[in-house]
């Protein structure tokens, strides 16, 4: 099956965004740590998940409820010129060298949705992505500056805040609920048509496409393995639909537009969005905490299929089986988990792909318990298991300003070894920080590659990734300058700079 998809046509983020994400990119908004999100009124006998057999299908009031809570998000940041033009496929291979020109100042649009009164805005990660700058024109025409809050590339989750209060907000609804062949409606805003909406219905649900992790090892970016549980959909879609709505017929949030696959860069009948109970869990814990809390259960999962249950020798055909456990394992130590146990719940709800098992244990922190139904060998048995965190414990792991500085430029850093020490000070440098590897982010928008020294910052000599850290500690929403070069060419000394 994912061979067919690969070779049927290419997987692509529809926004015409391709940026680098940071944290607090600009001041002067409310700092708050914790949001209300609108709920879902009780189900409305007009409103059902789908109308009676040959009635006439409504979509007039999912439009009217959702389209003043979708925005329209305009990012601008500084990029190198490139010397060949951009095709459909440096989308996902972006290369921006940093000896081929001079910045130019560039511009991208997507789609967001209003998730609070007081200026929470979900998008898409890779529509914030790199920006310098956000601007949110709303459906009434009105223009903010925005400032990002945090993100989760793993989910391709944004939170984005702008300064205004009582505005119109979508509900959360139950993304569990929604059924195959349900009719939904997509709000965004495609090729800068601002406020377009669509319809579809519900093609196939926990679909997995392998976009997240073809675009992070691009990259080449660490972290958290990409989550994929996507609802797909045939409603229209395209660039500048990134970050957009997907709602049902009673005008509730049951996804973000994502992705497409086409073999054109535009629609082509499979659109998928990240399913709202999963955007609702990742975008309260940026708000809250900082950075999503992960929690881990400790397990190596293999999805089942006949082929595979015949393998194993299992009584099971569908379900995920356990092949084995990480250090340290809650699901082995203290909940007794075996090898060779098979999956069929989380929380009563049934698992059949190895993406909606991930998705259900990603709702959950650290510290939290996942109550899994097993079956051993023909009998069936609940477990509970308390979640870890990616450090082993069971704690919250908030996020500090100086890691997410750091982690805003979108690169990971080590320390130099002795004989790259001796080599700058032959070139009469103290010291530097390497560049070890690239992860599509700030840097990368100014042509850093992996193996540049970043020697100063504002003018600040800097020799450790201690020092660098607290060189960036107090600088989120200012405007950071840099100095550096590559050790093959340490008399080519490189200056730029950016806003955090």
């Amino acid at each position: 099956m994912n061979q067919n998809w690969k070779s049927l046509a290419l997987v692509g983020l529809i926004s015409s965004a391709a940026t680098i994400g940071g944290y607090k990119l600009i001041g002067g908004l409310d700092d708050t740590k914790d949001v209300i999100f609108k709920e879902a009124d009780s189900p409305l006998a007009r409103f059902t998940s789908a109308p009676p057999a040959g009635a006439a299908v409504d979509f007039t009031y999912a439009a009217e409820v959702s389209t003043p809570a979708v925005v329209h998000i305009k990012a601008s940041a500084m990029r190198q010129a490139q010397q060949r033009g951009m095709d459909l496929f440096d989308f996902f291979g972006e290369d921006f060298g940093f000896r081929r020109g001079g910045p130019q100042k560039q511009e991208s649009s997507g789609s967001g949705v209003i998730v609070s009164a007081d200026g929470f805005i979900v998008t898409n990660n890779h529509v914030v992505e790199g920006a310098e700058e956000l601007e949110v024109v709303m459906s009434n025409k009105r223009t903010y500056k925005a400032k990002v809050i945090g993100t989760d590339p793993s989910t391709d989750i944004a939170v984005i805040q702008i300064p205004a209060k009582d505005l119109p907000s979508l509900a959360f609804g139950n993304s569990d609920a929604i059924k195959v062949g349900e009719w939904v409606v997509a709000v965004g805003n495609p090729f800068n048509l601002e406020s377009t909406v669509t319809a579809g219905i519900v093609s196939a649900k926990g679909r997995g496409i392998g976009i997240l992790n073809q675009r992070q090892s691009a990259n080449r970016q660490g972290g958290d393995t990409p989550l994929e549980s996507f609802i797909q959909t045939d409603a229209v879609v395209n660039p500048g639909n990134s970050g957009g709505a997907l709602v049902n017929l009673k005008g509730e949030l049951v996804g973000i537009n994502t992705a497409i696959a086409s073999p054109t860069g535009s629609y082509a009948g499979y659109a998928f969005a990240v399913p709202a109970s999963l955007v609702k869990k990742v975008s309260s814990d940026i708000i809250k905490f900082g950075g999503v809390q992960r929690g881990y259960i400790g397990i190596i999962p293999d999805e089942l299929d006949s082929k595979k249950a015949d393998q194993y020798d299992v009584r099971v055909a569908t379900g995920i089986y356990v092949k084995g456990f990480g250090d340290g394992s809650s699901a082995a130590k203290d909940a007794g988990l075996k090898v060779g146990d098979v999956i069929t719940k989380v929380d009563g709800i049934e698992v059949d792909s190895d993406p909606k098992f991930r998705e259900l244990v990603a709702r959950k922190r650290p510290g939290e318990a996942v109550n899994l139904t097993v079956n051993r060998n023909g009998s069936v048995k609940d477990y509970s298991v308390i979640l870890r965190n990616r450090e082993g414990g069971k704690e919250i792991i908030k996020t500090d300003e100086a890691d997410a500085a750091l982690g805003s430029l979108g690169a990971q850093f080590g320390d130099l070894n002795s004989r790259e020490v001796q080599r700058l000070q032959r070139a009469n440098i103290s010291g530097g920080v390497k560049v070890t590897a690239m992860q599509g982010g700030k840097l990368a928008r100014v042509g850093v590659e992996e193996g540049f020294v970043i020697t100063k910052v504002n003018d600040k000599p800097v020799k450790s990734v201690k020092e660098l850290k607290a060189a960036l500690a107090g600088k989120n929403g200012g405007r950071v300058q840099m100095e550096g070069l590559y050790l093959d060419y340490p008399e080519d000394v490189y200056s730029f700079g950016f806003n955090l």
